[in-house]
């Protein structure tokens, strides 16, 4: 029987090959909800996708705008040329900075090559960029929480001068750091990071430094909690643990670490049913399935459809609450 928590559904995903056979092994996937594009991740992809029609292509894109292999290649078709640097695109075209965030020097390069660009940062990455601001203003030491050259930590850390934020990326990090001053100390977090991981290193910052000054609310973001916590449910009990997303994403790579925590019996981080092999499933009873906050939902069912011409297949989904939140986007692609 599903867990408590978790509904039988005809599944709304395109599925073939689902009728019983005697020959096919019974196999329950359980699908985690929420599961796939954040706020966020839509608000970025409509910034290419519009500034694309009203501008007309190429537009460029410093940086894959989202972590996400299908992705990327969708809006190269559409005639997105993606580059790593301002330098490699050219004056006389729309450039969109990725939904990371960029240093400060980025726009300010822009500006001095009067290149028009469009901001994609997700508003809950620059909602940290403003809070560094304020620490760095009131004279504070700053802490980030992260890992080590993603882009959305380059992105802040360059939001102020150099030597202005340490990086911590572990409790031995935490208890390692000396401070100029210790009852003047303040912390902000990448937005992707497993929220159990996160916890530890706060806890072990607010031991040294019982003063240190925390964000206002959560820099985590909610799609990575809801994400992390629907994993969490979904792996109890669960045999094997699907995720469809890149390896670079941090916040799908995260998923797999929680869901191993959770329960499950192996994880797996996948790009899309091709990277599927069924000998991780030998002998598995129960599936559980999800996707990182910038994997398409066609993903999942892809992996559903390729499961269901070996397995006779129920699938449950998990009961969460509905995501609502949604961003504007940049004036200059609805006026």
């Amino acid at each position: 029987m599903p867990q408590r928590g978790w509904r039988s559904r005809t599944s709304r995903l395109t599925l073939r090959g689902m009728s019983a056979t005697p020959a096919r092994r019974p196999l329950t996937i359980r699908l985690a909800s929420p599961r796939g594009f954040c706020a966020g991740v839509d608000r970025a992809i409509q910034i290419v996708e519009r500034a694309l029609e009203k501008y007309g292509a190429p537009v460029y894109v410093r940086h894959e705008i989202v972590h996400n292999r299908h992705v990327v290649d969708r809006l190269k078709a559409l005639g997105a040329v993606f580059v790593e640097e301002l330098d490699q695109a050219p004056t006389d075209r729309p450039v969109v900075f990725s939904a990371h965030g960029v240093p400060k020097s980025v726009p300010a390069e822009a500006r001095g090559r009067k290149m028009f660009y469009l901001d994609a940062t997700c508003p809950l990455v620059s909602k940290v960029h403003v809070e560094a601001q304020r620490h760095h203003d009131a004279g504070r030491e700053i802490l980030l929480i992260g890992h080590a050259g993603h882009p959305e930590v380059v992105g802040t850390m360059g939001q102020l001068p150099p030597g202005a934020v340490t990086l911590i990326e572990t409790v031995d990090d935490a208890a390692a750091f000396t401070p100029q001053d210790p009852a003047n100390v303040a912390f902000v977090t990448q937005t992707t990071l497993s929220v159990d991981d996160t916890a530890a290193i706060v806890d072990a910052l607010r031991r040294r430094f019982p003063a240190i000054a925390a964000p206002h609310k959560e820099d985590i973001c909610y799609a990575t909690t809801n994400r992390q916590e629907s994993v969490k449910a979904a792996c109890a009990g669960a045999d094997v643990l699907l995720v469809l997303g890149s390896a670079n994403s941090s916040n799908s790579v995260r998923l797999v670490e929680v869901g191993k925590r959770a329960g499950a019996g192996a994880a797996y981080l996948i790009e899309d049913a091709d990277a599927l092999d069924l000998n991780w499933l030998h002998g598995a009873a129960t599936v559980a399935v999800t996707a990182g906050a910038s994997a398409p939902e066609v993903l999942v069912a892809g992996v559903i459809d390729r499961l269901a011409q070996t397995y006779d297949i129920k699938v449950v989904e998990g009961a969460a609450p509905r995501e609502t939140v949604s961003f504007k986007l940049p004036r200059a692609l609805t006026s």
